[in-house]
């Protein structure tokens, strides 16, 4: 297992044209490689699209099988020879009711070799007049998500699961060096939270955290915050991508990881506690 290794945030602004997003973000990706050497890619969540019309989104969503965005990313893995995460597609499920927010790792032969839906559901009335309620659109997942990659093991999530620490240290306690935050936060609740939030799960795991994220003003004038982050073991911003479209990448020493946790040995500090 290698020391270091170069990895690359894709920051997005999709709009509702699933193909054109797929276009973008492999442009994005092969460029990133080309200047950056990147090894390992995170893109956001929704990458395929941000619809926020119920009815639009199930007529634009198609299987795991026939998506086109999926189909773009396993050939550019492969003839990149790359790591992709795709930070979330939204599928539909053939005999299902409701969609899927689904998270593909993709290896350098371009197989899929890990999937994990999102298991917490943003059902929530923003102050700022905007309501949300995934439940009534998605399935959530119901598994927690390790994979193996060559310089560690990395523990998935997807957007608000980055507000339940439970799951990301039970990924952290059963090895993960890596975690997922890759997102779609709102304007109001990115500037207050999204830096704080993301810092923890990295601070209290040991973990190195890649976040990337949409950014920008999307169909039906739905915002996001932008801001894709890298953080540290120690709870250091490594990369943060701002407000606009592009690709941010920095070298990862996964020695760090150790180093971190034998400064503040908090993961195996824990006491499990019955209230």
């Amino acid at each position: 297992m290698t020391a270091k290794f170069t990895a690359a945030c894709i920051q997005l602004s999709v709009s509702d044209q699933p193909e054109t997003n797929a276009e973008i973000t492999s442009d994005l990706i092969r460029e990133a490689h080309q200047e950056s050497d990147a090894e390992f890619f995170v893109t956001p969540e929704c990458t395929n699209m941000i619809v926020p019309d119920r009815q639009r989104l199930r007529q634009l969503v198609t299987t795991e099988e026939n998506c086109p965005s999926l189909c773009a990313f396993k050939s550019l893995a492969q003839e990149l020879s790359i790591w992709i995460c795709v930070g979330s597609l939204l599928l539909k499920i053939e005999g299902q009711e409701k969609l899927v927010n689904r998270q593909f790792l993709i290896n350098p032969a371009g197989k899929i070799v890990n999937r994990y839906d999102k298991i917490h559901m943003f059902d929530v009335d923003i102050p700022d007049g905007q309501t949300y309620k995934e439940s009534a659109t998605y399935q959530a997942g119901t598994k927690p998500q390790l994979s193996d990659l060559p310089w560690g093991k990395l523990g998935h999530g997807i957007c608000y699961d980055m507000r339940f620490p439970k799951l990301y240290l039970g990924l952290a306690e059963r090895g993960a060096d890596f975690l997922l935050a890759p997102s779609a936060f709102t304007v109001f609740t990115g500037e207050a939270h999204w830096h704080t939030l993301l810092k923890a799960r990295a601070i209290e795991t040991g973990c190195f955290v890649f976040a990337s994220a949409q950014c920008g003003e999307h169909a039906e004038g739905r915002k996001t915050y932008g801001h894709s982050l890298i953080v540290s073991p120690w709870g250091d911003i490594l990369v943060d991508g701002g407000t606009h479209v592009g690709w941010f990448s920095v070298e990862i020493d996964v020695d760090r990881v150790k180093e971190a946790r034998n400064r503040v040995p908090s993961l195996s500090n824990q006491v499990d506690l019955n209230f």
